[in-house]
């Protein structure tokens, strides 16, 4: 590390992993996300995806889309796959992972849940998928199942969670999502949130507005600072 640079002050920091392939996402992973969203538990992993033009930095603007009115927040494990994952067994799952980073499935819950059906509608807008600021490896970050994760929004507290409260572990989903595609190097996994999104706030739902301002964070992963806009 004391041969590395150090990255000077008003720099960018961009997403932390190169040629991402494929963004698949793993949704109500918390049992008391579920029960806020007002969904059974599910028996087997939910799945979905978000499109790589999502892709943005840890402290870029999130763009709320033209006529969107309930975008949304989600503080996730991110899971960066490290070499190819075809029908693996939930023993040797681990040994695919590059390293972790924390990601925000940011969300327009318009286009997910009134346009038509397909969550990707509302997961993939531009600036939707705010990763980094680093990729720590699992040498580094230990027992992926022990992180506390949380969210702010204008310095108030709305998650507050920890992984050991997935419904699935994490060789659970990888081996899950290797039946049904093959997971490349660069790929990345989102494993859930926990609950306090917008959606479920009592006793009304709260949504992102232009000039608000999320900050979020896993233990061992460091912090996003993110600005609403209007685009």
């Amino acid at each position: 590390m004391s041969r590395l640079p150090q990255v000077e002050d008003g720099v960018r920091l961009g997403c932390p992993i190169a040629d991402v392939g494929k963004i698949v996402c793993v949704g109500l992973n918390y049992r008391d996300h579920a029960l806020e969203a007002g969904m059974a538990i599910p028996g087997e992993p939910v799945l979905f995806m978000k499109a790589i033009t999502a892709l943005s930095g840890p402290n870029d603007d999130v763009q709320i889309p033209p006529g969107a009115s309930k975008t949304d927040w989600e503080v996730e494990l991110g899971i960066v796959i490290g070499t190819r994952a075809r029908h693996v067994g939930k023993d040797d799952a681990l040994g695919h992972v590059a390293g972790f980073v924390l990601a925000n499935d940011v969300s327009e819950r318009t286009y997910q849940t009134e346009r038509g059906g397909q969550w990707d509608k509302g997961k993939s807008y531009d600036t939707f998928a705010p990763i980094g600021p680093w990729l720590v490896t699992p040498d580094e970050l230990g027992d992926p199942h022990a992180l506390g994760l949380w969210l702010d929004v204008n310095g108030e507290r709305m998650q507050d969670g920890n992984t050991k409260n997935f419904i699935f572990d994490v060789p659970t989903m990888l081996s899950y999502i290797s039946d049904f595609m093959t997971l490349e190097p660069g790929d990345l996994v989102l494993t859930g949130t926990p609950a306090g999104v917008g959606l479920g706030q009592k006793p009304q739902p709260r949504f992102l507005r232009a000039g608000d301002e999320i900050r979020l964070g896993i233990e061992g992963l460091g912090e996003q600072r993110l600005k609403c806009v209007q685009n």
